[in-house]
């Protein structure tokens, strides 16, 4: 395939365009640098899928079917040389808007630099992942099709600076220095904010992560430990415990997930409270959950289980707000043997349950909401 590709754009290249004044002109790329594309991949990542859901709290109930592309992005990788690659992911169904703190839009998740400064260590700089660790976060929106609460309304991919050194007993360490938003607060909260809040000099965050490898790869481990100044003087500490098991054709996978915000960056305990203010000294605790079976070469299991807990701490008695349990059985088959296209059937069962304490004081109800999803993940590789 790449062989054609490399034909067709230099044949093009000598007669498509250096007809000028009747005089030719260098080819835009040359034939001794047409093996430059071999170090270039270019992927286009699709997940479509039928939904059937419904939706029930309180006195309100809906129920409704549609088509809905759920990810859809073009990425492009390429090796420059021995000591330089780059990376960049725009995904299609997100705000194009240019953030005003960062400057680019929310679609691009991914526009960075990958120096390798030697056999061990590597230094990366742009818009990434933050190394949040933990194997939720591992896979990409197009692979999950229902994230905890934390992961569902955390800001993934900020621009900075990160550190990568592998050693010889096949543990990494990684360490980022990274915005803490891709926003200025204002624009993120505008007047929905606590007294005495005022943006910080710089809104940083710091993250600290390892993988650790044992029994011949059978058992891994992605821990991290991170903290962002959100607002001036107050800031948010966050830790993941990550932990995989893999043997022959099963997987198993458990992340603990803590996360402790002197200013409510997901959100959630904020839209109970108060719209008005943004909630301040709030917890959230999450595990999670996934196995995965292969039954076969074509057909797979797979189950996700989550909850996710959270607390107001400015209140007297550290207040639970609410918990939410998530259940989520899949079933995939993969029809080629040459393509990494998956067809599947999943159910999505999501169950938020609120204290009595928010359901008094804030006038909060429990809900529930339930899917079945008929459809494809289609991670392909153009070139």
């Amino acid at each position: 395939m790449k062989s054609v590709l490399f034909a067709i754009l230099t044949f093009t290249s000598f007669w498509g365009f250096s007809q000028q004044d009747g005089s030719p002109d260098e080819p835009i790329i040359p034939v001794d640098k047409a093996g430059l594309l071999k170090n270039i991949d270019i992927t286009f990542d699709l997940r479509m899928d039928f939904q059937a859901y419904t939706f029930r709290g309180g006195d309100n109930y809906y129920n409704g079917l549609q088509f809905e592309n759920g990810f859809t992005a073009l990425g492009i990788a390429a090796k420059i040389n021995d000591k330089l690659k780059f990376k960049f992911r725009n995904r299609f169904n997100k705000s194009g808007d240019v953030q005003s703190l960062d400057r680019l839009g929310s679609n691009i998740e991914l526009a960075y630099i990958d120096v390798k400064l030697s056999n061990a260590l590597n230094m990366y700089l742009g818009k990434m992942t933050a190394l949040y660790g933990g194997y939720e976060y591992e896979f990409i929106a197009r692979d999950v099709l229902e994230y905890n609460d934390i992961y569902g309304n955390a800001l993934a991919f900020v621009t900075g600076a990160g550190l990568s050194y592998k050693t010889a007993e096949h543990n990494t360490f990684g360490l980022q220095v990274l915005n803490s938003r891709t926003a200025l607060y204002e624009d993120i909260y505008g007047d929905v904010v606590a007294e005495n809040i005022q943006e910080p000099d710089w809104p940083v965050t710091f993250v600290g992560n390892w993988r650790g490898s044992f029994f011949d790869g059978k058992l891994e481990t992605i821990y991290s430990l991170s903290h962002s100044t959100e607002v001036k003087d107050r800031g948010t500490t966050f830790f993941t415990l990550g932990h995989k098991y893999e043997n022959k054709n099963i997987t198993l996978m458990y992340d603990f997930h803590y996360s402790y915000e002197e200013i409510d960056t997901k959100g959630i305990v904020t839209r109970v409270i108060d719209n008005e203010v943004a909630a301040e000294n709030v917890t959230y605790v999450e595990n999670w959950f996934r196995g995965k079976y292969r039954f076969s070469p074509k057909v797979e299991g797979l189950l996700t289980l989550m909850t996710s807990s959270a607390r107001d701490n400015a209140q007297a008695g550290n207040k639970l707000i609410r918990t939410s349990y998530g259940v989520i059985p899949t079933v995939y088959y993969s029809p080629f043997k040459d393509l990494n296209v998956k067809f599947y059937f999943a159910y999505i069962g999501r169950y938020y349950d609120y204290s009595e304490y928010a359901i008094d004081s804030f006038g909060a109800s429990s809900f529930n909401k339930n899917e079945v999803r008929v459809g494809f993940i289609a991670p392909l590789l153009l070139l």
